[in-house]
């Protein structure tokens, strides 16, 4: 496998938790990791910092030609699960990005969480990928990541597979301009998506993050997340 395919693929898997810290897990009486940055081998970073954007508490992520993530470690078991709040704002879809090609697979706003489960289970490729991941960064990726995205041209409601690992689905929950430079509020039942996915139940909730990347069409992104809250 070339270097280049690797780092996508360890870039994808490297998935844990993100968004505004005194929010995101309240209440679920879980162990929570303190929110930090997550760079990705081989990648420019993508900027995280903390504003007020249309009169609410925001994180702002600003890609350029770049790819990594903000996010936080969670220990939610799958019994606790429920629904999730959080709003975003893009100034616009990642031109040219398709999220369906390993080259092209770039997006405005992206809300990650990630799954523990049985990892027996996974086929020879995606062990050997968890393992590759494991051994350039140092952590296990997560069993299976649920991914809520603005797309640049998939339907809403479409289901992505990940074009690295079939671990990693994406719902669309955004398309190109419909909706761009306003707040989107989102509501979605966890397990429910989860199932719809990946066919299954999901396992333990074991993060959250946000990623909005460029690296793969070389453009540039901007969004703003607004607070992540686990509803229960």
């Amino acid at each position: 496998m070339h270097f280049s395919a690797c780092l996508v693929i360890v870039s994808t898997l490297m998935l844990a938790a993100c968004a505004t810290p005194e929010r995101a897990g309240h209440g679920q009486g879980g162990t929570e990791d303190t929110w930090h940055p997550v760079t990705l081998p081989g990648k420019r970073v993508t900027e995280y910092t903390p504003e007020i954007k249309a009169g609410r508490h925001a994180v702002r992520a600003w890609a350029d030609a770049s790819s990594s993530l903000w996010r936080r470690k969670m220990d939610v078991p799958a019994h606790g699960l429920g629904e999730v709040t959080w709003s975003w704002w893009v100034d616009g879809p990642v031109a040219g990005a398709d999220l369906a090609d390993a080259d092209l697979s770039d997006a405005a706003a992206q809300v990650m969480f990630a799954f523990d489960g049985d990892h027996s289970g996974l086929s020879q490729r995606n062990r050997m990928m968890f393992e590759l991941a494991r051994t350039v960064t140092g952590e296990a990726p997560p069993y299976a990541t649920l991914v809520y995205v603005w797309a640049n041209k998939a339907p809403v409601g479409s289901i992505i597979v990940g074009p690295r690992t079939d671990r990693i689905r994406r719902i669309v929950l955004d398309s190109g301009v419909q909706g761009v430079r306003n707040w989107r509020e989102h509501r979605r039942n966890l397990a429910a998506d989860f199932e719809r996915a990946f066919g299954e139940a999901p396992g333990r909730l074991i993060g959250i993050a946000m990623m909005t990347d460029a690296d793969n069409t070389r453009s540039k992104a901007q969004a703003w997340y607004g607070p992540i809250e686990l509803v229960k």
